[in-house]
């Protein structure tokens, strides 16, 4: 290995940025915000965490799923990760899909941001309050709370 003198770029010391995608508004609006946070043309990882008994996404285009049939369920959180990764490519990143098997879905997230040494985690959450908001149980939160490293929570935009 040849020794250039120069330092690697603090994205690349640390890893790729996850994007927690579901299919939803709210993580595609967290793409899009990411982009306009973030350095342009950082290298991307857009994670689905689906489960076989709780599909845990949005499949596109309205495709309806039986959560018993694992391999429609893995095959939709595909197509859903590639979707999120052209979202990604049109913000400015070099991104990937990725799909991963866990439950809880935050699970699913460090364990992929660890296993790809990711230094950021971006996610989207709705702004719940109240207790409604307490017992619901985020995945942000838990996702905050569990990763070791840095979570860019998105909020979703309050309608005008």
């Amino acid at each position: 290995m040849e020794a250039t003198g120069a330092s690697p770029s603090p994205c690349e010391a640390a890893g790729p940025a996850i994007f927690a995608y579901d299919g939803s508004d709210l993580a595609g609006y967290a793409i899009e915000q990411a982009g306009i946070q973030l350095a342009p043309g950082r290298e991307a990882l857009v994670v689905v965490v689906w489960q076989p008994a709780d599909v845990g996404f949005m499949p596109i285009e309205g495709r309806h799923l039986h959560a018993a049939a694992a391999n429609e369920v893995e095959e939709a959180a595909k197509e859903t990760a590639v979707h999120g990764a052209q979202l990604a490519e049109r913000a400015g990143f070099h991104a990937r899909p990725l799909t991963v098997e866990a439950a809880p879905t935050w699970k699913g997230l460090v364990q992929v941001a660890e296993e790809h040494r990711c230094g950021l985690i971006v996610i989207g959450s709705h702004q719940r309050s109240g207790l409604l908001g307490h017992l619901a149980g985020s995945v942000a939160a838990a996702t905050v709370s569990h990763f070791e490293s840095s979570v860019l929570v998105i909020h979703q935009p309050h309608s005008r």
